[in-house]
């Protein structure tokens, strides 16, 4: 008997959302909790939640370098516990339906293409800004099968050295991370901000979205580092646009909220940067779906290989 149902997870280096999803597309019920270290109980017990009968299969967007016919997790800088698992096997014990892994960025560039904004675009480039920096690729309407680790692509080859072993990644300039080391850095050096007046003094539990509203009221040093990382974020971008030609750069992620200062900065930097007749032909707009991209391209990979 089909069944109608898929649970759609997305596993990035802060956060675990894990849905119920349609074959309509439609998100039913969503579980959202903290990224741990203990992320094996976390899943199971998120995955029970929301389980029914009428669920076909369990899909996976995971934060790293993903082995897709395996399952394993064989790298991921900004979540080091899952690295080495092998998600079907551990999931399969409990749950008795097929399980699909892919990386988070490119199932969420699938879930553009099914139910957002690249619904509209033959190709486009989605990159996710949160904690860290990753991206999916859609090529003549499907999902290019290449690791697409914008983030880790060095941009400066003498920056700091990464979580992944490179220095000067687009993710050490340019992410939620970055900006806060930034920051960090600029406020311990003496730096003259508002930002000191957050969270009770306590910079090192300053957030991105301290730094953007204190940006609004118009502080220097926020405004600098939203700048920064937004210049860097222009010069990835770039590279895209110069490489692959896309119709569209879909930005998507929590980092999206400053388009008006980093996002900007971006799309400024990357016009400087990029040949003339792609940047013209190319659109750099929001994703849609907010968080909710990469669990409906989860869910979107079991509804597809159930089909096949």
């Amino acid at each position: 008997m089909k069944k109608h149902y898929a649970i759609g997870i997305d596993l990035g280096g802060t956060s675990l959302r894990v849905a119920l999803v349609s074959e309509e597309g439609e998100i039913v019920k969503k579980i959202k909790v903290p990224s741990s270290d203990n992320i094996r109980e976390s899943l199971l017990r998120s995955i029970g939640d929301i389980f029914t009968d009428d669920v076909a299969g369990i899909g996976f967007g995971v934060a790293g370098l993903i082995d897709s016919e395996k399952g394993l997790v064989m790298e991921s800088p900004n979540l080091p516990a899952i690295e080495g698992l092998n998600i079907p096997e551990m999931v399969r014990t409990t749950f008795d339906v097929p399980v699909y892994v892919e990386n988070d960025a490119n199932v969420a560039a699938l879930g553009e293409k099914w139910r957002g904004e690249g619904k509209a675009f033959r190709s486009f480039v989605l990159v996710t800004l949160g904690t860290g920096i990753g991206g999916g690729i859609i090529h003549n309407h499907a999902l290019m099968n290449v690791p697409a680790e914008i983030g880790h692509m060095s941009i400066n080859a003498g920056g700091e050295k990464c979580s992944c072993g490179n220095n000067g990644c687009l993710e050490m300039h340019a992410s939620a991370k970055a900006m806060l080391a930034h920051a960090i850095t600029a406020l311990d050096n003496g730096a003259e901000s508002m930002l000191r007046e957050c969270c009770k003094g306590n910079i090192y539990k300053l957030t991105p979205e301290d730094i953007y509203l204190t940006a609004l009221d118009g502080d220097t040093l926020a405004r600098e580092v939203l700048r920064e990382a937004g210049r860097y974020l222009g010069v990835g971008i770039s590279a895209m646009i110069n490489i692959f030609g896309p119709d569209a750069v879909i930005l998507a992620g929590g980092l999206i909220g400053a388009w008006n200062i980093y996002i900007k900065e971006a799309i400024k930097e990357a016009s400087r940067r990029t040949f003339k007749p792609l940047f013209d032909r190319v659109k750099i707009l929001p994703s849609s779906l907010g968080d909710d991209a990469g669990i409906l391209g989860s869910s979107y990979l079991v509804f597809t290989c159930q089909k096949t």
